[in-house]
């Protein structure tokens, strides 16, 4: 998305910033996405490219954590110290 007079810009700091450090948000992803960003060569995962998993990511998007069911990955999330929410 392009910035214009009606959409303000911020840098990637300053959204993950923006009121709340801690805010981290968890959402089901496909194991196909961890599978298509693990190092060539890697390849000790057990995983179905269309099995669902849920990653723990800061308000920037960048994925802190992925884990196989989302209570655990609240529980990740807040023994951390973070303040999660459940997006859709």
């Amino acid at each position: 998305m392009t910035p214009n007079s009606h959409t303000p810009f911020f840098s990637t700091e300053a959204f993950a910033a923006l009121g709340a450090p801690d805010l981290v948000y968890v959402r089901p992803i496909k194991a196909a996405e961890i599978l298509a960003d693990a190092p060539e060569g890697v390849e000790d995962f057990d995983l179905a490219p269309d099995q669902t998993l849920y990653a723990v990511c800061r308000a920037d998007g960048a994925r802190l954590a992925v884990l196989t069911d989302r209570d655990a990955a609240m529980a990740a999330a807040l023994a951390h110290e973070l303040a999660p929410v459940s997006v859709h």
